[in-house]
């Protein structure tokens, strides 16, 4: 179901944009709604950032992703300051000898589904309607720009204390590992800007709408509370893989990501049932005994039974009664070569990915 597409974004459109973006978060990608104060705060209740169609650029307009990169369990407790962001784009800008024209989200999961939103608002930029993944994924190279050939670098990143760096590497994968190792040195979490790329140059690898996608999702737990699980799944295609009590939680943060598993007892029709979910910041993998309910690309999201919020996995915590949503990833990761970047393979899980 197409929805029409979010021309500007304020104070009302950016709670369900971040409501919808932790349900694209796959229980990764830190929760929204820091992002989000941090974005009203700029923004106040009177102004708003316009919202624009990549076909609404010309093909030489220079795009910026600004994101957060780092542990989600971190950036609970460490929050940018909000003046990385100047001067992160006036780094690029030096760096590619021209002007920012638009302001993109990487991920439309997460934190990252509203951080941009605070580059845009102080820089008085449009935000594109798309992003490189249509969900969180936990390493930078995992993006739809990597499958087009485009590089992450040149990178800058900047930690809240105004420490700054830049990349130039010799591929994606390498500027993963360097930039992962200096986000650790950095307490865990920076700020970051990455994969600068023309509208040109991006067209047919961005994916389109996941900003109009976020809000719809936003308006419909709005509007149906503990009911929108059902709802979700009805419009986007999902599938409700299970609701159950929070049993047990292991998590560790290592090598710069938030690591574990959750395992959950039925509640209702599930009764009698038990899954347990491996996450590495965003789930990765639900399974019921050798049973493989669902696996990335595809997205596994928790929902709280009461509220319908979406539960990441640095809240999820014990006793608490959850739905699983799975909805289907954008077709774009369905690809043998996406696969071997973000298929469940890749994260030593020993299984093929079948559609869910």
């Amino acid at each position: 179901m197409s929805n029409p597409q979010v021309k500007s974004v304020g104070y009302q459109e950016l709670k369900f944009i971040a409501d919808g973006g932790a349900i694209l978060g796959s229980g990764g990608g830190g929760d929204p709604y820091v992002g989000r104060l941090m974005a009203q705060q700029v923004l106040g209740t009177q102004k708003s950032v316009p919202v624009i169609g990549i076909e609404e650029l010309p093909d030489d307009a220079l795009i910026m992703p600004i994101a957060m990169m780092g542990a989600p369990t971190v950036m609970l407790e460490k929050f940018p300051s909000g003046e990385e962001i100047p001067k992160l784009l006036s780094m690029m800008e030096r760096f590619m000898g021209k002007k920012v024209a638009a302001i993109l989200c990487i991920e439309a999961g997460g934190l990252n589904s509203t951080i941009p939103f605070i580059a845009a608002a102080k820089m008085q930029l449009p935000i594109v309607d798309g992003d490189a993944m249509g969900r969180a994924f936990p390493e930078l190279q995992m993006v739809s720009f990597t499958l087009g050939g485009m590089m992450a670098t040149p990178m800058a990143m900047m930690d809240e204390k105004g420490n700054g760096a830049t990349f130039d590497t010799v591929n994606n994968g390498w500027t993963e590992k360097l930039a992962r190792a200096l986000t650790i040195e950095m307490g865990g979490a920076a700020m970051v800007s990455l994969y600068p790329v023309t509208a040109g140059q991006c067209r047919d690898y961005l994916i389109r709408g996941s900003l109009t996608k976020a809000h719809r999702i936003g308006q419909i737990m709005a509007e149906k509370g503990g009911g929108a699980c059902a709802a979700l799944v009805e419009e986007f295609n999902g599938v409700h893989l299970f609701q159950g009590r929070v049993r047990d939680v292991e998590r560790v943060s290592e090598g710069g990501f938030a690591r574990g598993t959750v395992k959950l007892e039925g509640l209702g029709v599930f009764t009698g049932r038990e899954i347990v979910l491996s996450f590495q910041n965003e789930f990765l993998i639900a399974q019921e005994g050798d049973a493989v309910l669902a696996t990335t690309p595809d997205l596994i999201t928790l929902m709280d039974v009461f509220t319908g919020n979406a539960v990441t996995t640095e809240l999820v915590k014990y006793g608490l009664p959850v739905n699983v949503l799975g909805l289907p990833c954008d077709p774009i990761w369905q690809s043998q070569e996406a696969l071997e970047m973000v298929g469940p393979r890749y994260f030593k899980l020993d299984f093929d990915y079948k559609p869910i």
